[in-house]
């Protein structure tokens, strides 16, 4: 892990970025707006203790794959069986497994935050091909996604880049983002190919053009700092405002932002964030205790919320299955878990 590295990992995971107060007219609900969640939350002890998992990610096979951050791993649960698999990095040092996401194929990609590289896991050998980031600055390459023509978007956070990687020939180009220290964080896919993502940095989102590889911002509320996003099937971005507690939406087309008070109130921290099929919100409260699982339904613009068990631990990231569950990995507590609607 590099100096620079290290120091906004304190900077980030503390939540000592500055914010400003943000006017009350911006926030368009209550806590009475809330209701119970009814949901099932199974969660499973990952085998490595001090795992700390970051990202789940829903793999080929209907598998949940997580990074093993702070012990150099890559896990796999099979969730109807509650089996692991691990697969280690064989590095010298600690790559620092961070975001990943699966292939067509069946591999799973990783960013390698502490040592400057994309992976790529090949499940079935364990074999792992490195990309190194082409720019010394790139150290710390953070989430990762892919477009529907196969290409790979990163986010660069420390480096203050965008990338792309191309996995056919190999070829990474890195974008230096407009916005200085903006903290590149989640990205996603719009249903048009465009890449989305978070500046955690500053209050702003951004675009990317695929063609043009150009990007354009969004300047959001003073004091709002997003950190994940989930894109709607009708392209509306939620983002979740880490600092100010709020859930918030972005259209790209007019620029449009609206907020809403995330139950857990201003220092909730919200964080890790999904969409399922049926167009629900998921995402976490990482500042209350025990962290929650929070639906929004965009139709009726209401919130429901349950507490995670096993108290999360910060859930940092989630993704949804395409048979309406969420993949959660709560992180403080060496866990990953799957939440499932009540039937």
């Amino acid at each position: 892990m590099t100096k620079r590295t290290f120091a906004l990992l304190c900077l980030v995971c503390m939540g000592t970025i500055a914010a400003v107060a943000l006017p009350n007219h911006r926030s368009v609900n209550t806590s009475a707006d809330v209701s119970e969640l009814k949901v099932n939350i199974q969660e499973w002890s990952v085998p490595t203790k001090g795992a700390h998992p970051h990202d789940p990610a829903v793999g080929a096979d209907g598998a949940l794959w997580f990074t093993e951050q702070m012990v150099n791993k890559i896990g796999r649960l099979d969730p109807k069986t509650g089996e692991f698999k691990e697969y280690p990095l064989a590095t010298d040092k600690n790559s620092g497994p961070h975001g990943l996401v699966a292939d067509k194929d069946g591999n799973i990609w990783f960013t390698a935050n502490f040592a400057g590289y994309i992976g790529k896991l090949d499940p079935r050998t364990g074999k792992v091909t490195q990309y190194k980031m082409p720019a010394e600055k790139a150290d710390d390459p953070h989430t990762a996604v892919f477009d529907a023509r196969g290409i790979l978007w990163f986010t660069v956070q420390g480096g203050n880049m965008v990338g792309r990687l191309d996995p056919k020939s190999g070829k990474i180009e890195l974008k230096q983002v407009p916005t200085e220290a903006a903290l590149p964080y989640g990205i996603q896919i719009n249903s048009k190919g465009v890449p989305v993502f978070c500046e955690l940095g500053s209050n702003k989102m951004a675009s990317i053009d695929p063609q043009a590889f150009a990007i354009k911002e969004y300047v959001l509320p003073e004091g709002v700092r997003p950190r994940r996003l989930a894109i709607a099937a009708d392209d509306t971005v939620y983002f979740t405002d880490f600092k100010s507690g709020h859930l918030g939406m972005l259209n790209t087309s007019t620029g449009a932002v609206k907020l809403f008070s995330s139950p857990g109130g201003a220092e909730a921290n919200p964080y890790g964030i999904a969409i399922t099929p049926d167009g629900m919100v998921w995402y976490s409260e990482s500042g209350v205790h025990p962290n929650t699982i929070v639906q929004f339904n965009p139709k009726t613009q209401t919130f429901a919320r349950a507490n995670i068990p096993s108290g999360g631990g910060v859930v940092r990231n989630m993704a949804a299955t395409s048979d309406g569950r969420v993949y959660i990995a709560c992180s403080g507590v060496d866990k990953v878990g799957v939440v499932s609607p009540a039937k």
